[in-house]
């Protein structure tokens, strides 16, 4: 995959894909709107083929691992012969604001994924709009997920998570569903030669005010990626990888028209996200049975983001996973309380924080 080595980090904010944006060949770009604080947001247009995909990234401003990875594709759809079998039209940045101020909602405080029916928020408005007028065959809605997940009764993180959004409460499957499900099936198949055992499924519940949940009840496949951990990988640099080669990978198969070939029950041999991590697991090596599981909190600091560790469970952890471990008699002695690990915490005196 052809890396835009000028995006990297967690940060990314509108001001960093201007110019990329400014020197690409688009098809065609076209005005959606603008942000609350007035940073347009345009839809830029790839290609002039039958098969119409739209895509939108970082509608939650903190989550910026499928914005590195649509530029990722982009570079190197310039050269791919199935680009003429395709239009896809992409959102690269719906939360520009958000972006900037490194958080999940936009600058009136909403999360712009819980506004599909309310359309309340201007972004809300753009990404409709966008629809209404291109119309899609498939939608691929990008995201970032924690560091929580994993896969259930493994060691391994769930690096990338797929879902075919729900449309009922009943969650059905009908032809819709039944098409986001085949192409995400290719995907995983596309992926497990990369990241083996390292695939999920995202949990299914529905919400109406999701969008994807709403666009699927309109009639769109839908297709949610959720970008995860890879081993040592904060900045999520490898993830990108995968999430580039998961999407363009599913653009050749619409464009190639590949996916009525798939058995869509396929979909449900990958295994769901389970909540199966802490980024730091201090495993007790005594009695006591105080295991201590530590999560980031990452905070923007003077433009760049900061890994700040606190502790979310102390108690019996033997069923869940650190992606680092270590015992925690290594750093305080027995008997082990929530004072002492706390002032430990505070002090950093943990190697590998």
């Amino acid at each position: 995959m052809n890396t835009e080595k000028q995006l990297s980090g967690r940060y990314i904010t509108y001001n960093m894909i201007a110019p990329l944006l400014e020197n690409y060949q688009f098809t065609e770009i076209i005005p959606l709107g603008t942000s609350v604080k007035g940073t347009p947001i345009n839809l830029y247009r790839i290609g002039k083929g039958s098969k119409k995909v739209l895509l939108w990234s970082q509608m939650h401003g903190n989550e910026s691992t499928t914005t590195k990875a649509l530029f990722d594709v982009l570079n190197r759809l310039k050269t791919a012969s199935f680009v003429s079998e395709l239009s896809l039209y992409c959102i690269p940045m719906l939360n520009p604001d958000g972006a900037e101020q490194f958080t999940r909602v936009n600058y009136n405080n909403i999360d712009l994924n819980r506004d599909a029916l309310q359309l309340s928020q201007p972004e809300s408005l753009c990404l409709r709009k966008a629809y209404d007028l291109v119309q899609p065959h498939y939608c691929f809605n990008m995201h970032d997920q924690r560091t929580i997940f994993g896969i259930a009764e493994s060691k391994k993180p769930a690096t990338v998570a797929f879902l075919a959004p729900a449309y009922n409460e009943e969650r059905s499957i009908n032809p819709v569903r039944k098409q986001a499900m085949q192409l995400i099936v290719l995907m995983n198949n596309e992926l497990q030669q990369y990241i083996p055992n390292q695939v999920a499924r995202f949990d299914d519940s529905f919400n109406l005010n999701c969008t994807g949940d709403r666009y699927t009840q309109l009639g769109t496949p839908t297709i949610l990626f959720e970008a995860g951990h890879f081993p040592d990988d904060y900045n999520r640099e490898q993830t990108r990888k995968y999430i580039a080669i998961a999407l363009f990978s599913g653009l050749q198969h619409i464009a190639q028209g590949d996916v009525t070939d798939v058995n869509y029950k396929l979909y449900f041999n990958i295994p769901e996200n389970s909540k199966s991590f802490y980024d730091i697991l201090l495993r007790d090596d005594t009695t006591t049975g105080n295991d201590v599981g530590i999560l980031y909190k990452e905070e923007l600091i003077s433009n760049e983001i900061h890994f700040e560790p606190y502790i979310t469970e102390i108690g019996n952890l033997s069923e869940k996973y650190g992606h680092k471990e270590e015992m925690l008699s290594k750093y305080i002695t027995p008997p082990f309380d929530k004072n002492k690990i706390e002032m430990l915490l505070n002090l950093r005196k943990i190697a590998f924080i």
